[in-house]
């Protein structure tokens, strides 16, 4: 693989955080079903900050495949900039991702490269039979696919999944931040790629931790409303921040309304209604400015990540026998 002549023509990517029980087992597998695939492909996987012996068992794997390309972050960013790291490196004509945890199982991949070869440039996983923790992962799960599913109009039923396969232009077109891997369909749709769904099995973890808390919820929560607003209004802003405008403007307006009249109707002293006058004109004035502010420097921070270069990882070191390819790495 040191040539053009051996480029890969699949990239699979898989992130690992603190999954020294699975790496080994992971690799024999996806090694297995990639050779019954007969295509080059390329294995990179990604050690997000482990503090265990996940970074020398892939070392140890590097040296053994020279298919092998081992990404070590300097520290745990999260799932997404080690997704990112992937892609940047990835060579192949289709992007493979997963987990690293065998929930996800790599006898499924040639079921989504089945779907590419059919015309689509997205293939999500769908885990139609959840097997996780019905408070903790299902019922989360559940409503932010709803949520989405009702914000841009994404005709699939699982976002949250990281097993999709893509092609190489749709990753070219994408720059992740945040949590945002698991809304890669939705953040792309506005492009015209053309997107579908598989069933996949959801298997319940066999060994390790798993990594993922309510604490999570709360950061999906936020990047619905940021996926919403960067596929539905980006080009045209004034549509939703008139909307918050009228909403807030108005209720403040309808309480100065009733002040208003309550003063010359009713001789309300306005001494005494001072605090339902302030309310108003903060309801009018702080409110609407505040919530803009906060969604205009989304966007101003996603500005500045794809015109200064800048990324959302940071490489401790690379081990590969390659160059990277210099039309994806960003």
């Amino acid at each position: 693989m040191s040539n053009d002549s051996t480029k890969p023509k699949i990239s699979i990517i898989v992130p690992f955080f603190n999954e020294e029980e699975n790496v080994e087992e992971m690799y024999a597998r996806l090694k297995e079903v990639m050779g019954r695939v007969g295509e080059p492909y390329e294995l990179i996987f990604v050690d997000d900050g482990s503090a265990d012996r996940t970074y020398s068992l892939l070392k140890e794997i590097y040296r053994r495949d020279e298919r092998v390309i081992v990404l070590k972050l300097r520290r745990n960013f999260g799932q997404t900039p080690a997704l990112q790291a992937g892609f940047d490196r990835a060579r192949g004509e289709i992007i493979v991702s997963m987990d690293g945890d065998l929930q996800h199982d790599p006898a499924e991949i040639p079921q989504f490269l089945a779907k590419i070869a059919e015309g689509y440039d997205i293939v999500s996983g769908w885990r139609k039979d959840r097997k996780d923790n019905a408070l903790l992962r299902k019922l989360p799960s559940w409503v932010a696919n709803r949520m989405m599913k009702k914000l841009v109009k994404v005709k699939i039923h699982d976002f949250g999944t990281t097993y999709k396969a893509y092609r190489r232009e749709v990753v070219q077109t994408i720059h992740l931040y945040g949590e945002l891997h698991r809304f890669i369909p939705a953040l792309i749709s506005r492009e015209g790629f053309k997107i579908t769904e598989i069933p996949i099995s959801n298997i319940v973890r066999q060994r390790g931790k798993s990594n993922y808390g309510l604490s999570r919820v709360r950061r999906v929560f936020f990047d619905l409303m940021t996926v919403k607003f960067l596929v539905s209004f980006l080009d045209r802003p004034l549509q939703f921040f008139g909307l918050i405008g009228l909403a807030m403007g108005g209720t403040g307006f309808g309480i100065a309304l009733v002040l208003t009249i309550g003063y010359y109707a009713a001789s309300w002293p306005i001494k005494e209604n001072i605090g339902w006058l302030l309310l108003a004109v903060l309801l009018m004035i702080i409110g609407s400015l505040f919530i803009m502010t906060g969604l205009l420097a989304e966007v101003i921070s996603r500005i500045y990540y794809v015109t200064h270069g800048q990324k959302i990882y940071n490489l401790e070191r690379v081990d590969a026998r390659t160059e990277p390819e210099p039309g994806l790495e960003r």
